[in-house]
């Protein structure tokens, strides 16, 4: 059977069809990328720090070398000037070292490594660097989140109780300014 005319769609009314539909299908796998992989802006980035200062301090040969990594590694938690976050991920690697060394001796990157530690040990990630606000004006302190001023206050072992506004914990966070640990300075 054949179409009359009047019911016959259009080439290019087809093709723009199939362009809007190419179009949403990327749009959907995009936003499926990206909810499916973790945001990496500021995770691990103390275990990135202690990866890379350990292989910094190796020569190219010791670091092909698993048990050479592994005394690096000891080498450089034993160091008195490490700060709290770089000794606490220290606490983390100790007794996985072995497994730690391995992707290291293979030339994967820091960032890596880490996810791959992290999946044995989640708290590993957890691990971060506290936000400076020594210099900070109250308008870059408003541009943080609710959850970053929380953990600014939790650094400096205060409560906001009684906090439900955004403005309230930046109060907070300037009126306790003179309390930010000196690792924060």
């Amino acid at each position: 059977d054949v179409l009359p005319v009047s019911q016959v769609i259009p080439f290019s009314t087809l093709n723009s069809n199939r362009i809007i539909m190419k179009t949403f299908f990327l749009l959907c796998a995009t936003a499926m990328l990206m909810i499916a992989t973790p945001a990496f802006a500021g995770d691990c980035e103390v275990c990135i720090k202690v990866i890379d200062d350990v292989r910094e301090n190796m020569t190219k040969t010791e670091s092909k070398d698993k048990p050479s990594i592994e005394a690096a590694l000891g080498k450089y938690c034993k160091k008195k000037d490490n700060g709290p976050r770089e000794r606490k991920i220290c606490y983390y690697i100790d007794p996985i070292k072995r497994d730690v060394a391995h992707p290291i001796s293979l030339g994967m990157p820091s960032k890596k490594v880490c996810e791959r530690m992290n999946k044995s040990n989640p708290e590993i990630c957890t691990v971060k660097f506290p936000v400076k606000t020594e210099k900070m004006e109250k308008k870059d302190i408003k541009k943080l989140r609710v959850k970053q001023l929380k953990a600014i206050l939790a650094d400096r072992g205060v409560e906001c109780n009684g906090c439900l506004e955004k403005d309230e914990f930046i109060a907070m966070v300037q009126a306790t300014e003179h309390l930010a640990s000196i690792d924060e300075l």
